[in-house]
């Protein structure tokens, strides 16, 4: 497993520049990315949870998410660096493949 490090300087610039072209936002008032997934409907959208979910487990590391039928809304940070983290950015960067 990756050892998280809170991403600063340079690393963090060209970290979220690659991840706001694939549609993620930095969250206001707090050190973290978000992004709202839509999909077709409900099956999909869970299908899509639990594949990231498996990913998570083995990563551990784990996302903070919201789903209402078809949406599914979520907020990466790493708490143990109280921050966004290079597992953020790979987490961020799995969801994307995930999705399609």
């Amino acid at each position: 497993m990756t050892t998280p490090h809170r991403l600063e300087g340079e690393d963090r610039r060209k970290a979220l520049e690659a991840l706001t072209a694939h549609g993620w936002t930095e969250v206001e008032g707090r050190d973290a990315i978000a992004k709202t997934f839509t999909f077709g409907d409900f099956n999909e959208a869970f299908g899509w949870m639990t594949r990231v979910a498996l990913v998570a487990e083995h990563m551990n590391h784990h996302p903070e998410w919201f789903n209402v039928y078809r949406k599914v809304e979520v907020t990466l940070a790493t708490h143990d660096v109280g921050g966004l983290s290079n597992l953020d950015v790979a987490m961020a960067s799995k969801m994307d493949r995930l999705a399609g």
